[in-house]
């Protein structure tokens, strides 16, 4: 089964040219069964990059999938247009009477504040709650995954002397997860970030780590018992999201390293080549299969 998407929605038709089955409104009503209701709580500058990543990973199971995509009541996105935000994104308070199987939480770039001064820390804290009532599963990423650990568990997030920034090797701590079902022993993922958590801090929490890398540190945690995954690094990234960001940073003089284990020979000016993608969709595909098994089928009992 397909993703159920807008027909109007900029991922319709990049997903559709890829191959990815997506439903307009219309076809997905007339099928008897119940999609699962998956929301996406974008808190990323490039909206529709994000949409289109996210959306080509959950829409690539066997299930019906219904994506809400979410946004921050009051914060305003400067890099997304108006009018895209307004015709396909709710305002978390718009939906808090709502019930979801799933929840993405994005990563956001503003690592170097601290929580509490994040302009929306207050309305984030609300929602981190609000899946404890109203969400069967949450899967918080990056930025979005360390700020749920940290407000459930207080595990901090731990400035980096530099930048951790290309594809690295991860090892699989738990092979007999379901989450990593069909996983390699080992697998490269990217990553791009200026903090990290301390793996003795995450044990001290009584938090289950499946994947850590030894260059870059733990990678996917899971929380049992707020029924949470938390990945601090970017499998839903395309193949060119590192090189943008890179270019970026050189254009804008800004000191970056060049991100290693990305392009071949680590030279620039080659293609860089994907090695993550077929594990990021046995995770994802692993995520939603879980929900799948588990969740209510009456959406009212979920959180009860």
């Amino acid at each position: 089964m397909p993703i159920k998407l807008p027909s109007n929605l900029p991922a319709y038709d990049v997903l559709s040219r890829e191959g990815v089955m997506v439903l307009d409104e219309d076809t997905a009503a007339r099928q008897d069964i119940r999609p699962l209701r998956i929301a996406l709580l974008n808190l990323m500058p490039k909206k529709i990059d994000t949409e289109n990543q996210f959306a080509r990973l959950i829409g690539a199971t066997p299930l019906q999938i219904e994506l809400t995509l979410l946004r921050m009541s009051e914060h305003q996105t400067k890099n997304t247009a108006a009018e895209h935000m307004e015709e396909f994104y709710k305002p978390f308070q718009d939906v808090k009477s709502e019930k979801f199987d799933g929840l993405i939480i994005t990563g956001a770039p503003i690592e170097h504040l601290p929580f509490e001064e994040v302009s929306y820390w207050d309305e984030l804290k609300e929602v981190f709650d609000w899946t404890q009532t109203n969400v069967h599963s949450t899967f918080g990423v990056c930025w979005g995954g360390m700020a749920m650990i940290n407000h459930f568990h207080a595990v901090k997030k731990h400035i980096l002397d530099a930048k951790a920034f290309g594809c690295f090797r991860h090892h699989n701590c738990a092979p007999a997860s379901p989450y990593l079902r069909g996983f390699s022993d080992d697998c490269v993922i990217p990553v791009s970030r200026w903090t990290e958590m301390c793996q003795t801090e995450i044990d001290s929490a009584g938090l289950t780590t499946l994947i850590s890398s030894d260059e870059a540190g733990p990678c996917l945690v899971e929380d049992t018992k707020h029924r949470a995954l938390y990945i601090f690094n970017h499998f839903e990234y395309d193949d060119l999201t590192l090189k943008g960001e890179y270019d970026r940073d050189v254009a804008n003089g800004t000191p970056i390293n060049v991100p290693q284990n990305y392009y071949p020979g680590d030279d620039p000016t080659k293609q860089p080549l994907n090695r993550w993608r077929s594990h990021a969709h046995l995770l994802y595909g692993n995520w939603i299969n879980e929900i799948y098994q588990t969740t209510k089928y009456d959406l009212d009992e979920i959180g009860t």
